[in-house]
């Protein structure tokens, strides 16, 4: 049954493949995007708007039949920004869904609300733990989601791993800029630790899902996650032998090497923000057990996959001239203002700069 759907962040990464599958697949599609909309699918019916106008918002959810909340804000944006931003706006799309009667919003979360959890695989029940200003902004915005499912809104909560795909950029661009020009790359530790993530096209799939299913089994909570993935040192060595130039990974002393990105990163000489340094250095992987069973989420793609098909998009854009430049959108959406400093790409559709760390080059 087709439906008319709001799209938030729909000038992002995920806001725009999700709006584009939704359009193939005859659903009527309002984006909404601070940012105006690139892909010629989509253009027509795209608002330039901030999520956090509630009168605007209200405006453009009238009549729709569902929502799919992807704005939002990077971890390298300023701390008031980034709960503006993610709890700000998730407030005003909740308020402005109830308003309008929508027979479902579905919330883009994180399993960053878990913060550094010591519980591998770890599954939804684990309680939100946050570590810094954006893992707090994501859960207090999962906390508003759920009073407004409690309040008798159908809020599908999903909470993906870092996800890749064409479009991606951020921090990985310079593991394949490193790749592409024949250096070596460093690992901190042995590398040895399982890190999980997850492909574009799965997630998207389980939007889908989500927005199909019964109200009872979509209005819960939901890990999202590759169902293959292996060690830091084996995804990262992929990409190095796809380069072609024999290069291999190699590690760095955990200790000072953490030390140090923490001083870059007070300096803001460093893209790698503290939680994600310390992420590195411990397996983390969730459960997707509960979306297999509840919602029949059968991710397709391998850890390997997702990030050997990042590259391929990443090597072609490089040969057309386009993968550095500026692009729109953010991994869950666009968001007011630029991050400042050398860690920023203010979207993750933008190559952060390596500040300092380019320096380093010369040593692989």
């Amino acid at each position: 049954m087709a439906r008319r759907v709001v799209v938030t962040g729909s000038a992002g990464m995920l806001g725009g493949a999700l709006a584009r599958k939704l359009v193939l697949d005859g659903h009527d599609v309002v984006g909404v995007d601070l940012r105006p909309q690139d892909d010629p699918l989509l253009a027509a019916r795209h608002r330039v708007a901030d999520v956090r106008d509630l009168p605007l918002m209200s405006e453009i959810m009238a009549g729709a039949d569902a929502a799919v909340h992807c704005a939002g804000a990077l971890p390298s944006y300023p701390a008031g920004q980034i709960h503006d931003l993610i709890v700000g706006g998730t407030g005003a799309v909740l308020e402005a869904g109830r308003r309008a009667g929508l027979e479902r919003l579905v919330h883009i979360s994180s399993t960053a609300v878990y913060g550094l959890p010591e519980l591998v695989p770890t599954p939804e029940e684990h309680p939100r733990a946050p570590v810094d200003p954006y893992t707090r902004a994501k859960a207090a915005a999962e906390e508003l989601a759920e009073r407004y499912r409690a309040g008798g809104m159908c809020v599908p909560v999903l909470r993906p791993k870092t996800f890749l795909g064409p479009g991606r950029m951020g921090l990985f661009a310079m593991l394949f800029e490193w790749a592409e020009e024949g250096r070596n790359f460093p690992v901190l530790g042995r590398g040895d630790k399982r890190i999980q993530m997850f492909a574009i096209e799965d997630l998207v799939d389980a939007v889908a899902l989500v927005l199909d299913a019964p109200a009872d089994v979509a209005g819960d909570t939901y890990n999202l996650a590759a169902a293959e993935f292996g060690t830091l040192r084996e995804d990262f060595q992929a990409v190095l032998d796809a380069a072609g130039h024999g290069k291999r990974v190699v590690s760095l002393p955990a200790g000072p090497a953490v030390a140090g990105l923490r001083l870059l990163e007070r300096t803001r000489l460093s893209p790698v923000y503290g939680r994600l340094a310390l992420k590195l250095l411990a397996d983390s992987y969730v459960s997707i057990d509960k979306a297999r069973e509840r919602l029949g989420f059968r991710p397709r793609l391998s850890n390997r996959d997702a990030i050997l098909r990042t590259y391929a998009w990443w090597r072609e854009q490089r040969r057309a001239g386009t993968a550095t430049g500026t692009a729109t959108g953010t991994a869950t959406g666009t968001a007011t203002g630029t991050a400042t400093g050398a860690r920023a790409g203010s979207t993750s559709r933008d190559a952060w700069r390596q500040g300092a760390l380019s320096l380093a080059k010369i040593f692989f």
